[in-house]
């Protein structure tokens, strides 16, 4: 433990520890069970019910996919923080902690991916006409690349537990590497523009774009229901975007000083290290927004989730109906 960690260790951030513990085990729970349900059944009607894989419907189906990735290890992270035991091994420790900032970014870059397009659509229509669900797949595949080799670096600055004594431990209690200045600042300056700072300006730029093309429609009185929803749709990703990856971001970069003890004063990092956890916590809360933009944003996907859910209850009710007719 380095001079200032210990220079600052004391009764409040002792009772913070525990509290942090209730925190992330209240906030998993609540997150699990609706964020299951909402983008299992998202990407039952994505997948199975849209058969026009355009306006962004192939990038819904992969944010949709790496909300669930980490909604699947919520229960793990729930057992670690009620109990403070991992009995799991350290493998699978690393891949829960893995898959939390690979959701993250996954995300983030998955609602750049919709902006973008949506934008692109809408200004160059005809470009939509002769685009092909393919290039989504490939423009997929190469995010979860990128993303998945980018996101190393997080499991690769934690330490996995040596002594028997701490072998039963993971996430927040793993040991941050201790790093040379210009490898923290190299780290800091690539998380926060390439994971932040860049998606912001681009996500904030189509909806520029999309603004004035409403705008000057409105005048010309040419405003169309696509103009609209495509407004509508990358305003909700600016929202989500804002709602739940900036405070942790913002965070970061000082929590990242605080760990490389770039950052000495007891008061600052007391406070930084405290809004961590909250700021984690905000962030996994897109597992239950994002479902929202399908639903919300999508017209084919009400129309869809409504047409064959009526139907799988119309269905269910004659069955129910022959069953009882059938006993009298």
């Amino acid at each position: 433990m380095t001079s200032g960690n210990t220079s600052c260790q004391g009764a409040n951030m002792t009772v913070w520890e525990t509290a942090m513990n209730q925190l992330y085990t209240y906030v998993y729970l609540i997150i699990f069970i609706p964020g299951l349900l909402c983008n299992t059944l998202a990407l039952w009607v994505l997948c199975r019910f849209i058969s026009k894989k355009t306006k962004a419907i192939i990038f819904m189906i992969n944010l949709t996919i790496a909300d669930l990735t980490h909604v699947l290890s919520l229960p793990l992270r729930i057992h670690y923080y009620i109990h403070l035991d991992w009995p799991f091994g350290n493998a699978l420790c690393m891949l829960c902690f893995y898959l939390k900032y690979l959701n993250m970014y996954a995300s983030i870059a998955f609602l750049v991916c919709i902006s973008i397009q949506r934008c692109l659509f809408l200004l160059r229509p005809f470009r939509a006409k002769n685009w092909k669900s393919r290039y989504d797949v490939c423009i997929s595949i190469a995010v979860w690349i990128v993303v998945g080799l980018c996101c190393s670096p997080f499991i690769l600055m934690r330490s996995t537990p040596s002594s028997e004594n701490n072998s039963t431990s993971c996430f927040k209690d793993l040991p941050m590497r201790k790093l040379n200045l210009r490898t923290a600042v190299s780290m800091m300056v690539a998380a926060e523009l390439l994971g932040f700072l860049g998606p912001l300006i681009i996500i904030g730029f189509c909806t520029y774009l999309i603004v004035n093309s409403f705008r000057q429609r409105n005048q010309k009185q040419q405003s169309t229901g696509n103009t609209i929803k495509a407004l509508r749709m990358v305003r909700v990703c600016t929202g989500v975007f804002l709602f739940c990856f900036a405070p942790y971001h913002i965070n970061f970069l000082l929590y990242l000083m605080v760990t490389q003890d770039i950052i000495t004063n007891c008061a600052a990092r007391q406070a930084i290290k405290q809004f961590h956890p909250i700021s984690l916590c905000i962030a996994s809360l897109n597992c239950c927004l994002n479902p929202l933009i399908y639903y919300f944003m999508t017209t084919e996907f009400k129309q869809q989730l409504s047409q064959h859910g009526s139907s799988v209850l119309r269905g269910r009710l004659m069955s129910m109906e022959s069953t009882s007719s059938f006993r009298e």
